[in-house]
């Protein structure tokens, strides 16, 4: 296992995450490299023989060293900005394994898209086709797209990561695809390749996968009826992970489901949080213990700025001390909360923990969109990332300074 405990001690792979804390100072992010490759290697080990791609959803989490771990896999990736997509090129992938989706795609991003040979734009609306069109024309380029559908698949998780419902704000109603297929197929400069869709994050249940993959088979034969031929079929990610009781299914579980879909076609899928999730914890120290009448609080380095999914989500993360508790540690039921100026500012809430003051506390299966959101809100700099490769320590990415927050603004003369 990559995060285990031995004599006592919580450790990621060979080495024992309280010698991190020591070398790296809290709050601090560390990732396993077993585990992150040994996610990626389940997706492609389930598939088999069978044809498909597994594109790896970089807003999960676009460390350059993750990048290039998976693209030196044979991974995709999933790119939703003109950031991303300079990001995972630097980080050595292809244009053609990427594929570019995101509902507000600017005509500067779209012209890099197609200057750098994306494999695939999921395009996401009439208007968008119409500027990619146009961009195509200028640059004398083809431009490969799949459309976005919308199945109005509900898929019973968090409202805020569910993007497969009519009322969100993703994706083409499937009612409205089939003359946007004849008309991208009619232009000149655009190429159809496929059909996407993507119904939300941390699914538990197969169901609403399954039935996403019908209506999109459904609309396949629509379209091949019409004459219009499809090269792959894009489902999308959102497997979940287990952060506290959850029981997301299996790999190959997941991958069953999806292969009702005919073997002519390319499967191709996204997944992020399931790949790099439980790869990573957040390190943070107890900076004070304080007793209201009506509440324990740990007050910790880390805040909301670090790890903001408990404020924005109400998410559950488990908590690990890094070490035995040492013999005047106080046993209570806590409140974990930041130095941040919010009421929201909290890690967790109501966990039996025994500590003390210096206490350092692991924030587990903080791998997926924890870093990726942190912010230098309370003018905070951000935490380092450190990658661990057995007993061997990688710094990618060292802690931001304060001079790194403010030295590029200028005041008035």
């Amino acid at each position: 296992m990559a995060f285990h405990r031995a004599h006592g001690r919580l450790m990621v792979e060979a080495v024992p995450l309280s010698d991190i804390a020591d070398r790296f100072g809290t709050p601090c992010y560390v990732y396993s490299r077993a585990r992150l490759e040994a996610n990626w290697h389940a997706y492609d080990a389930a598939f088999g023989t069978r044809a498909h791609r597994i594109h790896y959803a970089v807003k999960a989490n676009g460390n350059l060293a993750l990048l290039n771990l998976l693209a030196r896999l044979g991974s995709g990736f999933d790119i939703v900005s003109g950031g991303e997509l300079a990001r995972v090129l630097a980080a050595g992938a292809r244009g053609a394994d990427l594929v570019f989706s995101g509902v507000g795609k600017s005509r500067n991003e779209l012209k890099d898209a197609l200057l750098a040979g994306v494999g695939c734009i999921n395009v996401e609306s009439a208007a968008e086709l119409s500027r990619l069109a146009g961009i195509a024309a200028e640059l004398g380029v083809e431009a490969p797209v799949a459309f976005r559908i919308n199945p109005d698949v509900d898929p019973g998780t968090h409202p805020y990561i569910s993007t497969g419902l009519e009322q969100n704000k993703f994706g083409i109603p499937m009612r409205d695809a089939p003359a946007l297929y004849r008309q991208a197929a009619e232009l000149p400069g655009i190429k159809v390749k496929g059909i996407a869709c993507h119904i939300g994050s941390q699914l538990t249940d197969l169901s609403p996968i399954a039935d996403t993959v019908a209506g999109v088979l459904a609309l396949a034969a629509e379209l091949e009826a019409m004459g219009i031929t499809l090269e792959h079929l894009d489902l999308g990610g959102g497997l979940g992970i287990r952060y506290r009781d959850e029981e997301p299914p299996a790999h190959a579980d997941y991958v069953r489901v999806l292969s009702a879909i005919p073997e002519r076609y390319e499967i191709h899928i996204e997944p992020g949080r399931s790949i790099v999730g439980d790869a990573g914890v957040l390190l943070t120290r107890v900076e004070y213990l304080k007793q209201t009448p009506t509440r324990h609080f740990a007050i910790c380095d880390a805040a909301m700025t670090e790890l903001i999914r408990p404020a924005l989500y109400e998410a559950w993360h488990g908590v690990e001390l890094l070490e035995a508790p040492a013999a005047s540690a106080v046993a209570a039921c806590y409140d974990l909360v930041g130095p941040v100026c919010e009421s929201a500012d909290f890690l967790a809430h109501e966990r039996e923990l025994s500590l003390t003051p210096g206490a350092c506390l692991a924030l587990m299966n903080a791998g997926a969109y924890g870093f990726v959101m942190a912010s230098n809100y309370n003018t905070r700099p951000r935490p380092p990332e450190v990658l661990v490769d057995g007993d061997t320590l990688h710094e990618i990415r060292p802690r931001e300074r304060l001079t790194d927050l403010f030295g590029t603004e200028r005041q008035l003369p």
